[in-house]
């Protein structure tokens, strides 16, 4: 598709859709936001949850094998 053959209208459909969705993600940020700002008004600690989340994110099997590689480093290290 060369520039003189762009079609204004879909081009403008996308980027519409495209702020929408920004629109939406910086909402759902705020919410986010909101939550953990509750949660440590309740005595949590926000990093560590914030660590938790990241953690159930993963695979447990990628998680599984960063556990044990961080085992074998702080092993090596004296640490552990």
């Amino acid at each position: 598709m060369g520039a003189n053959t762009l079609d204004g209208g879909h081009l403008k459909s996308f980027i519409e859709r495209i702020e929408r969705l920004e629109e939406e993600k910086k909402a759902i940020a705020d919410d986010i936001k909101d939550v953990y700002a509750e949660a440590k008004g309740n005595g949590y600690d926000v990093k560590i949850m914030r660590k938790i989340v990241s953690i159930r994110k993963q695979d447990a099997s990628k998680r599984q094998e960063e556990e044990e590689i961080l085992d074998l480093y702080m092993s090596a290290l004296g640490e552990g």
